[in-house]
């Protein structure tokens, strides 16, 4: 009896410790499977090639019928899909688990597709085992695991092919590709997922965001409408897996009606642009050695080349009657061949910096073309006048002297005689147009550009010079109007028509557009159906075209007329790759700071949100001047975050633009220390706000300036359990002289105040002097070919922590620069974030542990 009972506990512990560390295999036991399609040999099959190969039956499965990536199977309410690849999809499954029985006409040769789905709850290995008699291809996600290349007589056991994955957190497409032989009628498929998680499978496409989203599919790229307002011209691109190879193509289509009236397939136009007054496009055509400005009339349908021209043209103006276009062309600089270079001031480290741009003149009519600026500065053309006699364009040149550090010179010249006016000189550069009557200028620039004019602030208060504004200007008299002080929104672009002025602005967290009425000094927010309008073009009729996004909508195109609320979205390339793509809600949520001030913020909630759940937090931010808005994606997507299980918490410390000029100014010589204890304070009041966030599961990043603030708040808080710094900047005085824009961004961030007369701000502001207060686990990443924040502002930090035995990851992207743009790169760097935070908000180590393995070296 003793016996009898050792043997079994034994048996129960061989038991319990069996089911650790791995999943018993799930069988798949309901597919989505598609029509048969007959297939048919080639002729010669029997006949060797010039490899001295005969065809054979395993090419037929090898042929690419369909593109795998193309294919989205779905059951509708009919139990029937729509067309998805040209084919259509239904239900089968069986409770025999020897597997499905698959049947055809066995007089000739089909290819058919089964498809189901698995969601992962987190990074896991994962074995897809396949078999059937029949010869088969299986795919993961579009990408190939196996095949399987024989077909057994129906007294052989079924071959079977498996192969091991290693897949991230999220919703994967299993799809198996099947050869139905001639001769052979049916035979059965079997196939199973065994895992370290417990795979939830279904025939359900609908998914949360992944990488794959971020990074493929098809994107409005730019849109532009013709000056008469009869036709619009707009831009596409695709990327696609795995070698995130892309194309373009562009089309022009009527406005009223979006009618296709040409497609740009095989050569995307460049330097494309509308000529005045017309619907007539043109664009720059490049034929060897020459440039070619080729005109299309979307009315007639015809192409004409209109000029050519021996200098590269790298961009141009249309005079207001067509008559002429200002391009600008290069001067380079000589090449340096002794290695030794002596810098001719801080902007020589800048690679480019010795070319010089000039404006040429080029005439459709005859051809003519002639260069109109000279010299050892560079010429950049502002605007033409209306009635195509005069231009107005700028120079600037470096002076230390004074912030910021350059002078602009504003020249107006007349065409036919060369003949210069000087309008001004300034310490502060402003963008400059005509006003349709060419009486005045609408300029936009820093606050203090015409001395105190623009500025709505006390005396004594520095303002940010990138809280841009707005002013008209007299040529006749020289006097300047601000018309922005008191509209709190930052200027991001500006046009003066005939009907009144727009303008594209930075309002918050939104990027919208207003229209300005000149007589009663108004402005109107025109109300498209999105949070950020990151591009418009303006006809002379009050025609807007637009590319916007919203916080779970990709960039769609827009159309409509200005002051009416009739904007209508004409293009959203990305419905068809996110009709089953589910997003958790977003809110708002703000708090005050110390000092009484509003600072608002966003919350991100995870798909199927459980109030009743504890979820892992990301606090997200940037921190410096700029805002972070409400855009769909981009290199640290929020709705990524929330899909991956985290609660996400985004706000916008004091300093940034577009909340008004007393907001912005708060940045100015205050690097750090205000935003990081307000970072701290919403934090701690939005978990105590938040019972579902799990205090003790807080993870934070940012990057840049973020990247800085997220190592200063290692040094000023413990509340954070693992914290992100992508290209931080660990020692302001270091990035101040070492980085490309380093000295020219603290000419606003830090005004006047420099190393030597500020040490509080250089040193006790700088994580580096503070690192033996950083215990939370950093994770430091940074491109190595990195100009703005050279990559030396992580690897000091990093050494200071190393050396103080505290947990730190230093990860650096090789030839990668300020932003990842390599798609393979960014793709990991992606992926190494999501880890980092597994790793420690969720306690899953596996997929960091797989990505970067100790003991390597």
């Amino acid at each position: 009896m003793k016996k009898h009972s050792t043997t079994l506990i034994s048996l129960l512990i061989l038991a319990l410790f069996a089911g650790f560390g791995s999943i018993k295999a799930q069988n798949i036991d309901s597919w989505l499977i598609s029509e048969q399609f007959r297939i048919i040999k080639p002729a010669f099959d029997t006949v060797k090639n010039i490899k001295e190969k005969t065809f054979e039956e395993k090419d037929l499965l090898s042929n690419d019928f369909i593109e795998i990536n193309n294919i989205r199977p779905f059951i509708s309410k009919s139990m029937q899909m729509g067309k998805s690849g040209g084919l259509s999809w239904k239900k089968i499954s069986t409770a025999d688990s020897s597997g499905i029985l698959l049947s055809h006409d066995s007089n000739k040769w089909h290819i058919q597709y089964l498809a189901s789905y698995f969601y992962s709850p987190e990074f896991t290995k994962t074995t897809i085992e396949a078999e059937s008699h029949f010869m088969l291809e299986a795919y993961v996600d579009g990408e190939k695991i196996f095949s399987k290349n024989s077909c057994e007589a129906d007294t052989l056991d079924a071959g079977s092919k498996s192969k091991e994955l290693k897949l991230m957190q999220g919703k994967h497409l299993l799809l198996i590709k099947l050869l139905l032989p001639e001769g052979r009628k049916e035979s059965k498929l079997r196939a199973s997922a065994e895992s370290d998680a417990q795979l939830e499978i279904s025939l359900n496409p609908e998914s949360y965001m992944d990488i794959e989203h971020l990074m493929n599919g098809k994107n409005v790229q730019n849109i532009s409408i013709s000056p008469k307002g009869d036709y619009y011209y707009i831009s596409y691109s695709e990327t696609y897996p795995p070698e995130g190879k892309s194309k373009s193509w562009s089309e022009i289509r009527k406005t009223a009606t979006n009618e296709l009236v040409e497609a740009f397939i095989t050569d995307t136009p460049s330097s494309t642009n509308w000529i005045p007054k017309s619907n007539t496009f043109s664009f720059v055509q490049k034929s060897g050695e020459e440039h070619h400005l080729m005109a299309f009339d979307p009315e007639w349908q015809s192409y004409k080349k209109l000029a050519t021209g021996s200098d590269e043209i790298y961009g141009y103006n249309w005079s207001p009657n067509g008559d002429f276009i200002i391009f600008s062309s290069s001067d380079k600089a000589d090449e340096n061949k002794s290695g030794l270079k002596k810098l001719e001031g801080m902007p020589d480290h800048w690679p480019w910096w010795r070319n010089r741009y000039q404006l040429n003149i080029l005439f459709i009519e005859n051809g003519m073309q002639q260069r109109l600026t000279h010299g050892n500065l560079s010429a950049g053309l502002q605007d033409i006048s209306p009635d195509g006699t005069k231009i107005l364009f700028s120079t600037s040149s470096p002076d230390f002297t004074q912030r910021p550090y350059s002078v602009q010179k504003l020249y107006e010249m007349t065409l036919s005689t060369g003949e210069l006016k000087e309008i001004w000189t300034k310490n502060y550069s402003g963008s400059v147009q005509y006003s349709p009557d060419g009486t005045k200028l609408l300029v936009s620039g820093s606050p203090v550009l015409f001395g105190d004019l623009g500025k709505n602030l006390s005396k004594k208060q520095i303002p940010n010079d990138y809280d841009t504004q707005a002013y008209i200007y007299d040529l006749g008299s020289g006097e300047a109007t601000a018309i922005s002080k008191d509209f709190k929104p930052n200027i991001q672009r500006a046009y003066w028509k005939e009907f009144g002025i727009v303008f594209l602005v930075e309002e918050e967290s939104y990027d919208r557009v207003y229209t300005y009425d000149i007589n009663s000094k108004e402005y109107t927010r025109q109300n498209i159906d999105a949070d950020v309008v990151t591009r418009i073009s303006v006809s002379n009729k009050g025609q807007l075209a637009c590319i916007a996004n919203s916080i779970s909508t990709p960039p769609s195109a827009f159309t409509g007329q200005l002051d009416t609320d009739n904007f209508q979205r004409i293009s959203a390339p990305w419905e068809e790759e996110y009709q089953f793509v589910k997003f958790g809600k977003t809110e708002d949520w703000n708090f005050k700071n110390k000092k009484g001030v509003e600072i608002k913020g966003r919350v991100y909630y995870p798909p199927n949100f459980d109030a009743a759940k504890k979820y892992p937090v990301i606090v997200y931010y940037y921190g410096g001047t700029s805002p972070v808005n409400r855009s769909f994606g981009g290199r640290y997507p929020k709705n990524l975050f929330a899909a991956m299980g985290y609660l996400v918490y985004v706000l916008q410390p004091s300093g940034a633009t577009g909340f008004g000029q007393e907001f912005s100014a708060m940045h100015v010589n205050n690097w750090g220390i205000t935003v990081a204890d307000e970072i701290i304070k919403g934090t701690k009041e939005f978990l105590a706000a938040h019972p579902f966030a799990d205090a003790k599961k807080v993870g934070c990043m940012g990057a840049s300036y973020g990247g800085f603030m997220t190592m200063l708040l290692q040094t000023r808080t413990d509340i954070f359990a693992a914290a992100i710094a992508h290209a931080g900047i660990s020692s302001i005085a270091s990035y101040w002289g070492e980085g490309y824009w380093g000295y020219l961004y603290s000419s606003t961030a830090t005004a006047n105040s420099f190393p030597w007369n500020n040490k509080e701000l250089y040193v006790e502001q700088s994580p580096l002097y503070h690192a033996d207060k950083i215990h939370t686990p950093l994770l430091l990443l940074h491109g190595n070919s990195d100009t703005n924040v050279p990559p030396g502002e992580s690897r000091q930090l990093y050494a200071a922590l190393k050396l103080l035995n505290r947990p730190v990851e230093l990860i650096e992207i090789d030839k990668q620069d300020h932003h990842i743009a390599d798609y393979k790169k960014r793709i990991l760097w992606q992926k190494t974030i999501l880890a980092w935070f597994d790793r420690y908000l969720k306690g899953e180590s596996q997929w960091w542990d797989e990505l970067y393995p100790e003991n390597q070296y």
